[in-house]
């Protein structure tokens, strides 16, 4: 029996590292995961493991290529952003792979945007919040500043996912995903790297931009794969949806985080919407995706504990919650249980609910996704309005929820709404982005699965 072709894709997170082999109809067909005891950096802050991470992508690869059932293709990266490693003219870090989550000096992030035109003008070019050390290229600017020993010995510096591709191919390129994603390092209104790039001598650090669907020839020994450049993983996820459909769409990434991503909508942020946490993203064909971001995920998660705790149940119970129309027409009768008014960090109301309010642990819920899809309706509008977008999809947990779904089906009443669902979305983003080198077949059209829900259906229930 001849050996079936596959691409294998390193989906690299913060906390899961994960490898998967997907055959020519995007099944999975092998998977393995991971985690690593971080590291510290030389300010003892816990910071990734590269030594480890390097390891595991080879020892990962030899496993696979042993699996005579499978002929590796190509081998591709999606990794989390905001995130550089450095290496010197021998391809060896000469630095940690420092946390995104680390304080940055006030001071020398006011030295910074007072150099180069204010935080509101240079948050507008680089369609980057004030965010630290999650705009990476502020990374950069720190490194030369607080270490410039260290800077000196930099070749060039990638961001996580073009130096996985690295290590296989030996081959280092910046591409467009990594660096478009609250970096602070690209002029959105200029299409080209912020002029502060070159001024800070950083230009030169940089390996050249190539096209998210470059492939390069491996040199990490087994068969005769191509090697992909790597993606950021938000840009990853989108990609099925760009694939698959071509009217104006916005996706709604939920998890600890739920994101909108209009691909629809190219006008220029504007300071309101960085205020109310809108950035800008650049998806893998270099257009730009405007995001609007909520901390829902987590809201959602502290919340359900607390009914439970007062309700004294199991919050294993709210994993699969019914709809009911009845609890909603009896809120909104109550008046005093609803609101649909968003405060200035963008945290729902719920929190200073008394729960004692509420005559179950259910309806308390149902109050919960109620508040949670105000504010979901409001950062979503941010990046919607004069757009002709037509459907929203939503992925991830809350997409799952039968009550949100309704919630935001009768949110959005002149909006298709649907519910989506894949198999590692990010994963499968990134094998789609080089589909042609390594896949014979065309791409298949029921990779995404859709459960539709509408307002009437909404209210019939």
């Amino acid at each position: 029996m001849s050996a079936i072709p596959v691409i294998a894709i390193f989906d690299v997170g913060k906390t899961n590292k994960k490898l998967f082999l997907f055959d020519e109809n995007y099944q999975i067909v092998f998977e393995k995961s991971a985690r690593f005891i971080e590291t510290v950096d030389e300010d003892g802050f816990a910071c990734e493991n590269l030594e480890s991470l390097r390891l595991s992508v080879f020892d990962s690869l030899s496993e696979i290529f042993r699996l005579k059932q499978y002929e590796v293709k190509a081998v591709n990266f999606s990794a989390y952003g905001a995130s550089f490693v450095y290496i010197d003219e021998d391809g060896k870090p000469v630095a940690p792979l420092y946390n995104y989550l680390k304080a940055y000096p006030e001071e020398l992030s006011s030295e910074f945007y007072r150099k180069y035109g204010g935080e509101e003008k240079f948050s507008v070019e680089t369609a980057s919040p004030v965010l630290g050390s999650l705009n990476s290229g502020l990374q950069l600017y720190r490194l030369k500043k607080e270490k410039p020993e260290v800077f000196k010995k930099i070749k060039y510096a990638l961001h996580l996912p073009q130096y996985l591709s690295f290590l296989l191919s030996g081959s280092a390129c910046s591409d467009l995903t990594s660096i478009g994603c609250h970096t602070a390092m690209w002029d959105f209104t200029q299409n080209r790297y912020h002029d502060w790039i070159k001024h800070e001598g950083i230009e030169s650090k940089l390996a050249p931009i190539v096209d998210a669907d470059t492939v390069v020839p491996a040199l990490f020994p087994g068969n005769s794969y191509k090697v992909g450049v790597g993606l950021h993983d938000s840009s990853a996820a989108l990609i099925p949806y760009l694939v698959n459909f071509s009217e104006p769409f916005i996706l709604i990434s939920t998890g600890t985080w739920c994101i909108s991503l209009n691909p629809f909508n190219d006008s220029p942020l504007t300071v309101s919407q960085l205020k109310n946490d809108c950035l800008s993203y650049l998806q893998y064909q270099g257009k730009p995706v405007k995001a609007s971001r909520l901390f829902s995920g987590f809201e959602h998660e502290q919340q359900v504990k607390r009914i439970a705790e007062h309700f004294k149940t199991d919050i294993i119970k709210y994993r699969n919650v019914v709809f009911d129309q009845d609890i909603i027409d009896h809120l909104k009768k109550k008046k005093i249980t609803v609101d649909d008014t968003v405060n200035e960090n963008k945290k729902t109301i719920f929190e200073t609910r008394d729960l004692s309010d509420f005559s179950d642990d259910i309806e308390a819920y149902h109050q919960l996704i109620v508040d949670l899809v105000n504010l979901q309706v409001f950062s979503t509008q941010l990046v919607l309005k004069d757009t002709a977008v037509k459907r929203i999809f939503v992925d991830g947990g809350f997409s799952k929820n039968s009550v949100y779904m309704h919630l935001l089906a009768t949110a959005f009443p002149g909006i298709e709404v649907f519910a989506a669902s894949m198999a590692q979305a990010t994963a499968v983003g990134a094998a789609l982005a080089i589909h042609k080198e390594w896949n014979r077949k065309s791409i298949p059209n029921d990779i995404i699965n859709l459960k539709f829900y509408s307002a009437s259906q909404t209210a019939s229930i």
